[in-house]
């Protein structure tokens, strides 16, 4: 009668129709951002960091956003950020929630990976859309030329108010996860970004203040796998000149082999 193709059923079981969590349950989304616009109004992004392929984690997608809109009643947008391609084409397809052809639920993120997006390592080309470096800074974490990319972003980031940096600081951060170009951008943070308070700085301050430190300009080569000498390691770690030592840091992001930290721009 409804033309809906259903199989022949063999049995049918009464279920519980309670769907109240009966017990807390700690589901957190990475980043919800609340967004408004002149023409459809507000919405909702939700961000989503994801590292590997998971056939559970559709399942989490959905219910992320029948939640939002439940909550908030304003349309909810879900979007993914990969750092590999695999991951970002997995991410992509549509993840149906029915049964048989007849899906009740699509989930269809929009997927954000280093297929997709720009590398961005001019700091003038970051200033156009601060956002879209940020987005695409997450996504080329495993890039070789991580460090440009994210000097771009947080010299860009020192040209504008407070308000507009937090949260984008915070996002990178969070984005970045535990790669090692998260220690990269503590220490442009506390470089470049010497204004700024967040939980990033007050880690550095509780580790002694990173920047400036000896040890700091080491970690920030060996973690983009540069080669450190005997020699530069020795030089590095026998000057006591709070200024060197941060001009060293600086350099260290970006240079392309260890000696050339001591080079003057």
């Amino acid at each position: 009668m409804l033309c809906i193709p259903f199989p022949q059923a063999t049995a049918v079981t009464v279920l519980p129709n309670d769907v109240t969590e009966t017990k807390p349950v700690d589901r957190r989304i990475d980043t919800l951002l609340q967004i408004d616009t002149e023409e459809h109004g507000p919405f909702l992004l939700a961000v989503e960091a994801q590292k590997k392929k998971d056939p559970e984690k559709p399942a989490s997608w959905g219910y992320y956003l029948a939640y939002l809109r439940s909550k908030y009643r304003l349309p909810p947008l879900l979007l993914v950020v990969c750092q590999d391609r695999g991951t970002a084409e997995w991410a992509t397809r549509p993840e149906p929630i029915g049964f048989c052809s007849w899906p009740s639920l699509t989930v269809r993120p929009i997927v954000a990976g280093p297929h997709n997006m720009p590398v961005i390592t001019d700091p003038d080309e970051a200033r156009t859309d601060l956002a879209l470096t940020a987005l695409a800074a997450i996504t080329h974490a495993a890039n070789p030329d991580i460090g440009a990319i994210l000097k771009a972003l947080s010299t860009a980031l020192r040209d504008v108010p407070e308000h507009v940096a937090d949260p984008l600081v915070e996002f990178t951060a969070q984005g970045l996860g535990n790669r090692p170009a998260r220690y990269l951008w503590r220490n442009l943070v506390a470089v470049d970004l010497s204004f700024y308070k967040s939980y990033i700085s007050e880690e550095i301050r509780g580790e002694g203040r990173a920047q400036g430190r000896a040890e700091d300009v080491l970690l920030v080569l060996e973690q983009r796998r540069i080669d450190v000498s005997d020699e530069v390691r020795r030089r590095v770690t026998e000057c006591d000149d709070p200024q060197v030592l941060r001009h060293w840091l600086t350099r260290a992001v970006t240079v392309p082999k260890a000696e050339e930290i001591f080079e003057e721009e």
